[in-house]
């Protein structure tokens, strides 16, 4: 029996007991980057490298880091290399969430014990390609085989949500997120390209269309969005005058585009609470650092960091000033940068009301903190401002269809962490009430919150 076993993290008698009431519930992964595309083709891989390196940036940061040359990484070198060149780095990942990543994935999807390393390469590589050749390793087969209630892709205003359409009689629903970034960043090149195949020629065009495009996505399953913010704007200027002006091609001031990005938030946020959606606020994110590899590769590829920018004040305005006028809808917020944990574990309580348990939510660990210590600073500084039971839980935020393993590895630390504050006197061992608690966490109280 490989170091993936049953007991795997769990630390007491207390965390095995909780983890035995969670293992078997059903996953809702109400934020991720999978294709619909391919879940509607039901997409079947290639090969272990299709499966397991294809856009994975987490992979190829590490590889880089272990000296690999990106012929091997994103180049044109043959799969089975790339794949070699992955098991070399994996065994100098201790400590990386990587390596029980990897390993999870291996056991659970292929029943390998085995650590992958350069010398059990090629007996792991024909293990997967045999199993993929199956159909019940399809797209569609392995969510499936994760127990997938629930997926909730990422998608563009633009997208027609065909792939939506055809799943619509899958018994996993798989159902849209609005992302209206593009609609927002009005500092970026991407934006005049973008209001263009819109067809808009006015702000006021703009955002009429923008609730139009709210209500097609509701119409089409959607009950959440999601906006990621290198930093938090806030202004109370003239969003018009700015549209026009950079529609004419002239260059905003920071505070033109701060109106801006307020006014088009505001004006998705008095509809996602017009309909009862949950609002996702992604902070803290510094991307595409390397400007070579950019112009060579593109965006997510592995060379994005986090930042360091001051939150607290731009964020209590925007939220205070939706929330003044009644247009606050439930909100998750994240931050990319740790330092943050306390002013969002605190920023929820200045807005919560009911009659919505935990209607202001602080997300998981999310990216470079979906690990253990980061999992645990999370839960640490929500438990001690606000309320754990009332968390939302695990989302996967990956674009990988193995992916899944990442709940139970959340399961795991969520009840060794409980049951951490048992053994040590700090809860009583009341298993009724700590059963409902891990159990709300890991699936009860996303499926209320997201009124799925």
């Amino acid at each position: 029996m490989g170091f993936i076993n049953d007991n795997f993290m769990l630390k007491s008698e207390v965390a095995k007991k909780l983890y035995a009431t969670v293992k078997d519930l059903p996953i809702i992964d109400y934020h991720c980057h999978l294709s619909p595309k391919m879940i509607a083709e039901d997409y079947k891989f290639r090969n272990a490298y299709d499966l397991f390196l294809g856009g994975d940036h987490y992979k190829w940061r590490q590889m880089r880091t272990n000296g690999i040359d990106e012929e091997y990484i994103t180049g044109n070198a043959d799969e089975y290399e790339k794949f070699k060149a992955f098991a070399r780095t994996v065994p100098y990942l201790i400590g990386n969430p990587l390596y029980h990543w990897t390993h999870l994935e291996l056991k659970r999807y292929f029943d390998i014990d085995e650590t992958l390393n350069e010398e059990s390469c090629e007996k792991i590589w024909n293990r997967i390609n045999e199993c993929l050749a199956k159909d019940e390793y399809s797209a569609k087969n392995l969510i499936r085989r994760s127990n997938v209630a629930i997926v909730c892709t990422t998608d563009d205003p633009l997208d027609t949500l065909e792939y939506h359409e055809q799943l619509k009689n899958f018994e996993t629903k798989v159902l849209p997120t609005f992302r209206p970034d593009k609609l927002v960043d009005i500092n970026k090149d991407t934006f005049i390209p973008y209001i263009e195949q819109t067809g808009v020629k006015t702000y006021a065009e703009l955002v009429e269309w923008t609730k139009g495009r709210i209500q097609y996505f509701h119409d089409h399953g959607c009950r959440l969005s999601d906006h990621a913010l290198e930093y938090v704007p806030y202004g109370e200027g003239d969003a018009e005058a700015a549209f026009n002006k950079r529609m004419a091609g002239e260059t905003l001031t920071s505070e033109e585009i701060d109106s801006f990005k307020t006014a088009m938030m505001t004006v998705c946020a008095g509809e996602y609470t017009r309909l009862d959606w949950a609002m996702q606020v992604h902070i803290g994110a510094l991307r595409n650092n390397n400007r070579k590899m950019f112009e060579k590769l593109g965006a997510d590829i592995g060379f994005d960091s986090i930042n360091d920018l001051c939150i607290a004040e731009k964020l209590s305005a925007f939220m205070n000033s939706l929330e003044y006028r009644d247009s606050l809808p439930k909100t998750i917020l994240y931050t990319l940068n740790p330092k943050d944990n306390y002013v969002l574990g605190t920023m929820l309580g200045n807005f919560q009301r009911g009659p919505v348990a935990g209607r202001i939510q602080f997300g998981s660990g999310w990216w470079f903190n979906d690990q253990r210590d980061g999992m645990e600073g999370q839960m640490q500084a929500l438990s001690n401002l606000g309320m754990i039971a009332r968390f939302v839980g695990m989302l996967t935020d990956s674009r990988s269809f193995v992916s899944y393993t990442r709940h139970e590895y959340f399961r795991r630390i969520l009840c060794n962490l409980i049951g951490k504050w048992v053994d040590e006197g700090e809860y009583p061992e009341d298993m009724e009430r700590l059963t409902e608690i891990v159990q709300g966490i890991s699936y009860y109280n996303a499926l209320r919150y997201f009124n799925f």
